[in-house]
């Protein structure tokens, strides 16, 4: 498909695509979009920043509309609030005037409107798998008109626990429906997932399920840990854009944006500890520019779609290659270029060299050593 209008939908949700500038398909689109309007299983695996979102919500509106069935309804799983709150604004932004309504149940947040929203007949609940069992359990919500069921990111959630309430959830829908999983790896747990929940899938696979963008320059630095900031600083200020740097700790988190704060940078942090207030303020002055630094920890960070970042550092180290994967991928994304910077200790260059064997990359590498008096602040030394 060349075009989001080569698709076999309704000329209202291709008009309301050309006007929200969805012109042509990202090739997820392209490959789940087909498959999903004629109502079949899918399982994609593609890195965040492909245009997953609209690869569910376009089958979403238009096969909802098509039900004979009325009160049929969809529900889209996702592991944070911040993600979840994105999907909600991307199906208001291209269903609008179409009279399907959406639900947002998520944590953190006010019940009060979210079952109101249910009550009133929403065909699309959008939530995370926490607050959706919570109400469950509670008999605030019934499932047993879900048509269609989207697991989207299936990995993070099994890795923030979540596996039992979708299970528990997964129970309350009906079993003949239709199932959309999307997945950034395909381990194991994944592979039992798919057993569980889908029927005869048709497979989508985007690049490789664990390779960086090839959009995005990949550098690291060999560096101290009490000369970490300074190099922070020093790349704030040679290069131009965001910058989204990630840390191990919430408490790492703080201590950092506090610190850059002080020294004039404009830094913000998102993390576990912050109410939803402070992160959705975090994010939304990270988004508008208002802040040129976001720090954040992974769990935190896994809901950040902001387009413009030009610059990830991995100022601590990422546990495995699929979280590498997950923050560099925060830039470089659709056509766009990016850099990815990793802060590794000396101690740490075994683990580098692991990581880049695993993903089949290989880094520029550069090294921090001190200088002499009345040299620049952080020389660099490629290796």
């Amino acid at each position: 498909m060349d075009q989001f209008s080569d698709f076999n939908i309704s000329p209202a949700l291709k008009s309301r695509l050309a006007s929200a500038n969805f012109i042509t398909p990202t090739p997820v689109q392209a490959g789940a979009i087909p498959p999903a309007l004629e109502g079949k299983d899918v399982l994609a695996t593609a890195q965040t920043g492909t245009g997953k979102t609209l690869s569910f919500l376009i089958p979403i509106i238009e096969r909802l509309r098509q039900f004979q069935n009325k009160q049929a309804k969809a529900l889209v799983l996702l592991p944070t609030r911040e993600l979840a709150m994105q999907v909600e604004q991307s199906f208001r932004k291209i269903a609008g005037g179409s009279n399907l309504h959406v639900a947002l149940v998520v944590g953190g947040m006010n019940e009060g409107p979210q079952l109101q929203a249910i009550r009133k007949g929403a065909r699309l609940i959008v939530a995370t798998p926490g607050r959706l069992e919570d109400y469950l359990k509670r008999k605030l919500v019934r499932l047993d008109q879900v048509e269609i069921l989207v697991l989207d990111e299936v990995d993070r959630m099994l890795d923030m626990g979540f596996q039992p309430a979708i299970r528990r959830i997964a129970a309350a829908i009906p079993a003949q429906r239709q199932t959309l999983c999307y997945s950034a790896t395909l381990d194991a747990q994944i592979k039992n997932v798919i057993r569980e929940y889908l029927r005869d899938p048709v497979r989508i696979e985007i690049g490789s399920v664990l390779k960086p963008s090839e959009n995005i320059e990949l550098q690291s630095f060999e560096v101290e840990q009490e000369k970490k900031l300074e190099l922070l600083e020093h790349l704030l200020e040679k290069e131009k854009g965001s910058f989204l740097v990630f840390v191990r700790t919430r408490h790492g988190a703080d201590r950092i944006a506090k610190k850059l704060h002080r020294s004039g940078w404009g830094a913000t942090q998102i993390h576990g500890d912050r109410s939803q207030s402070q992160r959705n303020a975090a994010l939304r002055s990270f988004a508008e520019g208002k802040h040129r630094v976001l720090v954040a920890t992974d769990v935190a960070a896994r809901g950040i779609d902001v387009s413009h970042v030009a610059h990830v550092v991995n100022y601590d180290m990422p546990k495995v290659a699929e979280d590498f994967v997950h923050r560099v991928g925060r830039t470089g994304r659709a056509s766009n270029r990016g850099r990815a910077s990793t802060f590794a200790l000396p101690a740490e260059r075994r683990d580098l060299r692991r990581l880049e064997k695993t993903l089949s990359v290989q880094m520029k590498r550069f090294r921090v050593h001190n200088n002499p008096t009345n040299a620049p602040k952080t020389a660099l030394n490629t290796q």
